[in-house]
């Protein structure tokens, strides 16, 4: 039997004794529209409680628009949320309440974000970027690291080709390297996932997965890593990783599993596992497959990927999503527990938002604007205001300690990374 040292963090329940007890929840989900590229359409969509409040959020609070092709969004702490706007070049920073505070346009060609409450760290395609030190050039791409006390960039570091996904783990930085632009520029794909000391922005380690082009998507849950590979799109196959932060930072040789799947739109659930939605794509047949997954990441680490990969999602997502014509994000939300999934359609017209319950029971769909595909779930009104009363009974009246997932059931072995209750506190399974 696996044992984990629980984080035990007090937090509000409000919120949870309503999911428990069949009240209506309150759902508070931002979504990024990415529009066209080149359009300068790119929309914010905000929902509550399963209803579309606008699906221009950003302009009618600002007066306003977003810019060109928003790319990822992040909450930086209570008060602040970054929105990286790739084709615009411009990271947007904004209130919970959609206010925007401050913007900085030193880092072009921006990708994804990550930050640790105190900085952003921001992957980029580009080759120079302005700091408080003047102008920086790079070979290749780089990393930046901006100050959320005045939104200047104080630091850089350079990884490889065009960057794409970014995380953070015991302080340090993990780029996966895509080097997606060598059908048109003089260098190969890259196969290499780059460490950087976070505080020092001193890359130390490149961990070379074998595996090309490492694009889109990339979640976590704890020491564990879900990157995707679409390959080259004509004799190298997708794929995707399930990396270990842990082990990368030990010393180990090969820290990772290879899957023969791809892992195109992923998420992390309430329990640490990973969900995703592989899309392969021949330029030979002109045609699309797809794989839907279940992955326990430490279970996939340990046995070498002989074990932990299910080829499933809860519920009826499967077949829900596989009536849907172009599948192209999927997120589950950590305060409530509902999973959500969107279908971008044509690419160039209106997307629609699909919800599940937290046991993938499909709920229903609400319509969105061009290319949705990024989600932020907000804390609910409720989740500050008192530790509410749990609804799920120990199963001896001695039996104090006993531990239950978010939605009441009694948990034996907790998974690390996920969420639980005991006692009426909230706690994450370190």
């Amino acid at each position: 039997m696996k044992k984990f040292t629980c984080l035990r963090v007090i937090l509000a329940m409000s919120a949870m004794a309503s999911v428990l007890s069949g009240r209506a929840v309150e759902e508070k989900l931002i979504i990024l529209d990415e529009g066209m590229w080149q359009a300068d359409n790119g929309r914010v969509s905000y929902i509550e409680d399963g209803s579309v409040v606008s699906n221009s959020w950003f302009r009618d609070v600002n007066g306003y628009k977003l810019g060109d092709t928003p790319n990822d969004i992040i909450q930086i702490n209570d008060n602040l949320i970054a929105i990286s706007v790739n084709w615009s070049n411009i990271i947007q920073f904004i209130t919970p309440e959609g206010k925007a505070v401050a913007a900085t346009e030193n880092v072009p060609n921006n990708r994804r974000l990550a930050s640790d409450g105190r900085y952003v760290y921001v992957s980029s395609y580009g080759h120079e970027c302005e700091t408080v030190n003047g102008t920086v050039k790079f070979t290749k791409g780089y990393v930046a690291k901006i100050d959320i006390n005045d939104f200047r960039v104080v630091a850089t570091c350079e990884v490889g080709y065009e960057p794409e996904g970014i995380a953070l783990y015991d302080g340090h930085l993990f780029i996966a390297n895509t080097g997606g632009y060598a059908f048109q520029e003089d260098h190969e794909y890259e196969r290499t996932v780059d460490i950087i000391d976070a505080a020092t922005m001193r890359k130390v380690n490149s961990i070379d997965t074998g595996v090309i082009n490492l694009y889109g998507t990339m979640s976590q849950s704890g020491q564990y890593l879900c990157i995707n590979s679409p390959g080259d799109y004509y004799d190298i196959d997708a794929a995707g990783i399930i990396f270990d932060c842990r082990k990368a930072l030990d010393g180990d040789p090969q820290p990772f599993v290879v899957m023969p799947y791809a892992c195109t739109y992923n998420c992390t659930t309430t329990d640490g596992s990973f969900l995703a939605i592989g899309s392969r794509y021949s330029y030979y047949t002109g045609e699309y497959t797809f794989n839907y997954l279940t992955i326990d990441p430490g279970l996939c680490i340990e046995s070498g990927g002989a074990e932990g990969i299910e080829n499933r999602l809860p519920g009826t997502m499967v077949n829900d999503i596989m009536s849907m014509t172009s599948p192209y994000g999927i997120y589950q939300n950590p305060y409530t527990g509902m999973f959500y999934a969107t279908d971008a359609g044509s690419f160039a017209g209106a997307g629609v938002l699909h919800q599940w319950d937290p046991q993938g029971n499909y709920i229903g769909k609400n319509g969105l604007y061009i290319n949705p595909g990024h989600f932020l779930a907000l804390k609910p009104d409720s989740w500050n205001s008192g530790v509410g009363t749990i609804v799920a009974t120990p199963a001896s009246p001695d039996d104090d300690n006993a531990i239950y997932d978010l939605l009441g059931r009694r948990v034996a072995t907790p998974k690390k990374g996920g969420i639980y209750i005991s006692n009426g506190k909230k706690f994450i399974c370190r």
